[in-house]
């Protein structure tokens, strides 16, 4: 699945947001899901197995818990994109600078 349909989930998104705060047990996750998107302990499962196979997660046993955390790893294909599109807005807004700046010295623009 690519990065950009990992994130279009809600429910992804929205535990993405509670495990970059801090490390969370998955009991931990499915009660606040649960509650915010009334949807069964099996689906919370199912959306943390993507998050982690998509590498957005990483979990650690701790005994019979498993607790969820941000993997970066995840957000490489996010950057590589979003890199992209501040080359190219960066050149335009700074064109954009240059005319007003020349608008101001020639006192078309106050």
């Amino acid at each position: 699945m690519h990065a950009f349909e990992v994130l279009s989930d809600p429910v992804r998104r929205r535990t993405l947001e509670l495990i970059a705060q801090k490390e969370h047990a998955s009991g931990e996750i499915v009660n606040v899901i649960e509650s915010e998107f009334g949807i069964s302990q099996s689906a919370v499962s199912q959306h943390l197995r993507i998050l982690r196979d998509a590498g957005f997660a990483h979990v650690r046993r701790d005994g019979a818990r498993r607790c969820y955390s941000i993997d970066p790893a995840g957000f490489e294909d996010v950057q590589a994109w979003l890199d992209q599109l501040r080359r190219y807005w960066g050149s335009k807004m700074e064109a954009l600078a240059t005319e007003i700046e020349r608008g101001k010295r020639s006192g078309t623009i106050e």
